[in-house]
């Protein structure tokens, strides 16, 4: 059984409901084992903010690497079927031979960092050549008026906004994108059952 996509209960919890979100949207809820819930709450959330205060400057970097990592260790121990792979700066883009699109493509999420009122996590779950239909985590009563911009609220399970490439590619802070190329990150998360091969099918190439 698979469950609803969530939406994160404060200013700073991004980082973690985008990862736990890539688990819900690939795997059934029954499979998915505790000890990978516990280990994304334990090690995200892990920046001070001012006064020294711990998590209200959400998730580092490093702590995201480290689950990218993490993930990949329960794969091969066979707590569950998972793969993940760790992308940063220029490898971090939409386009003509993007990683991104490439693992969304082949069946996988990627959990990206990219602008939104400041540092921001959200989920991408499927793309066209034109769009990205992502899960944002942040709630917005009212929606988002934004050029490129499209708001869902009807597939609770899959995503919230499609957002067209030319969003992200922009180094600048405007919603959704992605910022200066040094600093991009993103981590791509798979079903190995499911992430579609050349060897595997001709799927991924049409």
């Amino acid at each position: 059984m698979k469950n609803p996509l969530r939406y994160q209960i404060s200013e700073y919890d991004c980082g973690p409901t985008s990862l736990l979100n890539a688990l819900s949207f690939l795997f059934e809820r029954e499979e998915i084992p505790p000890e990978l819930i516990r280990n994304i709450m334990l090690y995200s959330l892990d920046c001070y903010g001012k006064g020294g205060v711990p998590g209200k400057n959400g998730t580092s970097r490093m702590a995201m690497m480290f689950l990218s990592c993490f993930m990949n260790g329960a794969g091969s121990a066979g707590l569950l079927p998972i793969e993940s792979r760790y992308l940063s700066g220029k490898d971090v883009f939409l386009g003509e031979n993007s990683f991104l699109v490439d693992g969304v493509r082949r069946k996988g999420v990627a959990v990206v960092r990219l602008a939104l009122d400041g540092e921001h996590y959200v989920l991408f779950t499927k793309c066209d050549r034109e769009k990205v239909f992502l899960f944002d985590p942040y709630y917005l009563p009212q929606g988002l008026e934004e050029e490129g911009v499209e708001c869902r609220t009807d597939y609770p399970g899959e995503y919230n906004r499609i957002v067209s490439f030319s969003c992200f590619n922009r180094e600048g802070n405007e919603p959704y994108a992605l910022g200066e190329a040094e600093e991009r990150e993103a981590v791509l998360i798979f079903d190995r059952r499911k992430k579609l091969t050349a060897e595997s099918t001709i799927e991924y190439f049409i």
